[in-house]
């Protein structure tokens, strides 16, 4: 199994230290899983690993691993709106899915310490899995991170390092140290085995409903969870199990939004913004580094960019606290992006849309 580089095509085994490709590009992963078929889902297991036919893993490491992710229910929050659930998760955000392969992959080529950068989520679930695989661990956050999130990282044995600035300077500042330090960078968004992760969620979902929804509305900032969405229903579509292809609507913040500006002028990369303070801080990336290729799936199939305003991200979250949902704020944008979106075009109905992370851990 190699690792591809997305801009000059050259190939790594994907046992490299190597957070990147020499020429500066982000590595993508050489690997075809076999055709979707639930005949081939380990129903017995139940976490994401009950998917492990089709995931880049190469030992039983998950076992010793896993902390039973994934399996989030699907529900029904009105008769046009289903909401998969996954803040039901061990860390209560969606990824505890990328995490849990990633630490897996980590084990099995023998890492010892790991860096990441997050705004609090994504290292949440690095920290915790990486003490369940007793790897060594440090998260860098930028300051105006949720407090809750800093103390569950803190919780799991992980060193934290709060960087001030733009979360785009947390990340600056966490990949200098991987330069100087040559740790593993063990990233959400550099490293292709996060989204062998992440795509389960729509498997999840079409074991749950025996079909995929026609509107998949999906938050959009480093692309986590909309890169392994897009995988899964090309997966999907290569097993013959989609007749069409349904429709995606991307949602970023109105006051982060560089793919929804590229994507309204036919870019070929996220445009120049300077990001303001947004309650939809999860999605807040001014420099998304796979901006390119997320892009390219954009155009590929169609899919929609919006943004969520944010003077309704407020109401949103109280409009589904009010039905038993109590979600975090970047969550919530999303819902106030469907909302927004549907006064503007008419109703939607069939609409899927994730809730990422529990209400907990953005209250600050």
């Amino acid at each position: 199994m190699n690792y591809r580089c997305f801009k000059c095509g050259s190939t790594a085994a994907a046992t490299t230290r190597q957070a990147r490709c020499g020429c500066g590009g982000l590595w993508t992963l050489d690997f075809k899983p076999p055709r979707f078929d639930l005949s081939l889902v380990d129903r017995a297991t139940w976490s994401i690993f009950r998917y492990r036919a089709f995931m880049p893993i190469e030992s039983e490491a998950w076992r010793g691993i896993s902390l039973g992710e994934g399996l989030s229910p699907v529900i029904s929050l009105d008769e046009d709106v289903l909401l998969k659930m996954d803040y039901a998760m061990p860390t209560l955000s969606f990824k505890d899915r990328g995490a849990a392969l990633l630490i897996t992959h980590c084990k099995e080529i023998g890492v010892e310490a790991v860096v990441q950068d997050s705004s609090g989520n994504a290292g949440n679930s690095v920290a915790a899995y990486c003490a369940k695989a007793g790897i060594a661990c440090e998260i860098f956050v930028p300051e105006g991170t949720s407090p809750a999130k800093i103390a569950m990282i803190q919780a799991h044995g992980a060193a934290v390092n709060i960087i001030p600035g733009t979360r785009d300077m947390c990340a600056n500042a966490c990949r200098a140290r991987v330069d100087q330090e040559g740790k593993y960078y063990a990233s959400h968004v550099y490293n292709p085995i996060f989204y062998q992760g992440t795509k389960t969620y729509l498997y999840e979902v079409y074991e749950q409903l025996g079909r995929i929804p026609r509107t998949l509305f999906i938050p959009l900032g480093n692309g986590t969870l909309f890169i392994g969405m897009i995988k899964a229903l090309e997966e999907f579509q290569e097993s013959g199990l989609l007749a069409e292809m349904p429709a995606v609507i991307a949602v970023q913040s109105e006051r982060c939004d560089p793919f929804a500006r590229a994507a309204a002028a036919g870019l070929a990369q996220p445009a120049a913004v300077t990001p303001t303070p947004t309650l939809a801080e999860g999605i807040a990336i001014g420099v998304p580094m796979r901006g390119e290729e997320i892009l390219r799936s954009i155009y590929k199939h169609r899919v929609k960019v919006i943004t969520a305003p944010e003077n309704r991200i407020l109401e949103a979250r109280e409009k589904l606290a009010k039905k038993g949902i109590y979600c975090e704020h970047t969550t919530a944008a999303t819902y106030a992006a469907y909302l927004a979106y549907g006064e503007a075009h008419g109703r939607l109905s069939d609409c899927l849309i994730p809730m990422c992370g529990a209400g907990l851990k953005s209250d600050h």
